[in-house]
């Protein structure tokens, strides 16, 4: 069976090595990167060579591959760490096109091995395999969910998508791997919504066509769109002036496609947008954005939950007062956090320090999780948080679980180590919390502050 498999994979890269899109990350690339830019002539080289050593490594695994499936999947989530320094020979932005169409047309390493059954939880009612998510801003416009979910990650979330598409913040828009201010760049709501429905369609199919029968009443780990869990995250057009119809736009059109819906007032990179942060502002943005939601007909499972993302750059005043309407209005969940306007030690000795834009990657991490602890204590750990900003080991992942976060994302480490970090992190955080005795991350979340 390894053997077919592996000859089937030495086959499809010999015929798509020409055409193929390297995955991984870049060592200029950080967060959003911008429009679908066209590949430059001098990136042909780099994008020729990606494909050539690709094809190389996946020929070679199929080769010496005499294992079994598990086996020859870990070889293959290796062998990206020797693609990856490539990516440091293309721009930023083309290289983080050439990963997202890489992601889109399945050439990159599918996860066929279990996760560890300490990282299955459940949240709002739908099972995780495991709370490594990878947060909006990498998919913008849904080109890849099945390639992104099937590198193993609990959860994928993509946008922010805008009502009518729109360009992003003029070029350059990222710095020094850390820096972007490349603003809601989308494709708008219809094309995003085509693309999630046709995956939708795809998914509800392979369930009705499956021969497998399940002898066990249990939630099985997966949502809309595959085996993850899929969130959309929801932006408003820079140009709008009526930002909560933004909002309800978005989700009259693509809510029926998530599994979980997210309301971006963070980005420090659409001019006015963190203002809708202020409780009165936020209290009535919610207010309409859940009388949206909850106004269309939904099935048994009912309406997606609905969270917010907040920026880190908040006053404890600030905290509190989304805190009071998160709990008045019964939030689904808040994510924490966006990139930071700030520019912490060592950031601000960089000669690039001084452009604008959100600062994401290490540096964010203590600035982030601090936001986390406080969120965590002003709700009482009664709304499911989800960790965001410098997550790069399990130790990180497990330190914002640790701090009061159900789930984590990653952005920046994934864009410096590609695929073969997600495995890396989950059996890290896996052994973390072996460590520490507990059973579940369940039990691990906010247990700093009980």
């Amino acid at each position: 069976m390894a053997a077919r498999a592996s000859r089937k994979i030495f086959r499809e890269a010999l015929y798509r090595k020409a055409n193929f899109k390297a995955f991984g990350g870049s060592r200029h690339l950080s967060s959003v990167a911008g429009n679908s830019p066209k590949i430059p002539q001098s990136s042909k080289k780099g994008r020729l060579l990606t494909g050539a050593t690709i094809g190389l490594l996946i020929a070679g695994g199929a080769y010496v591959s005499t294992a079994d499936e598990a086996t020859f999947c870990g070889w293959l989530f290796s062998a990206t760490k020797l693609v990856n320094p490539l990516f440091a020979f293309l721009d930023p932005e083309v290289a983080h096109r050439l990963a997202v169409s890489a992601a889109a047309r399945g050439l990159v390493p599918k996860e066929k091995r279990p996760d560890p059954s300490i990282l299955g939880l459940e949240v709002w009612g739908r099972k995780f395999s495991n709370p490594i998510g990878l947060a909006a801003g990498f998919d913008k416009n849904a080109e890849a969910v099945e390639g992104l979910l099937g590198l193993g990650f609990g959860f994928v979330e993509v946008g922010s998508v805008t009502p009518v598409p729109q360009e992003g913040n003029p070029k350059p828009c990222i710095f020094s791997a850390i820096i972007n201010r490349c603003g809601f760049n989308s494709e708008g709501i219809v094309a995003v919504a085509k693309r999630l429905g046709a995956q939708h369609g795809k998914r509800k199919l392979a369930e009705i066509t499956s021969t497998s029968i399940s002898s066990s009443d249990e939630v099985q780990p997966g949502g809309k769109a595959g085996p993850g869990i899929l969130g959309v995250n929801l932006g408003k057009n820079k140009t709008s002036e009526d930002a909560a119809a933004d909002y309800v736009q978005g989700v009259h059109t693509l809510s029926q496609y998530a599994d979980y819906l997210v309301i971006n007032v963070s980005s420090p990179n659409t001019p006015g947008l963190r203002k809708l942060q202020g409780r009165k502002q936020l209290k009535d943005l919610i207010k309409k954005v859940q009388a949206a939601r909850d106004e269309m007909q939904w099935g048994e499972e009912g309406p997606p939950p609905l969270l917010v993302k907040i920026a880190p750059d908040l006053s404890k005043e600030d905290l509190e007062d989304i805190a009071a309407v998160a709990l008045t209005l019964r939030l689904d969940g808040l994510i924490i956090s966006n990139t930071t306007i700030s520019r912490p030690d060592p950031v601000r000795k960089n000669q690039v320090a001084e452009e604008s834009g959100g600062l994401s990657g290490k540096p964010l991490f203590s600035l982030s999780t601090n936001i986390l602890k406080e969120m965590y204590l002003l709700t009482r750990g009664k709304i499911p948080l989800i960790g965001c900003g410098g997550i790069s080991s399990g130790e990180d992942a497990y330190k914002k679980i640790r701090a009061g976060a159900v789930l984590v994302q990653l952005y920046t480490a994934f864009a410096y180590e590609g695929p073969i970090l997600i495995p890396q992190i989950k059996a890290e955080l896996a052994q973390c919390l072996e460590r520490d005795g507990f059973k579940s991350v369940r039990e691990a979340v906010g247990a700093d502050y009980r």
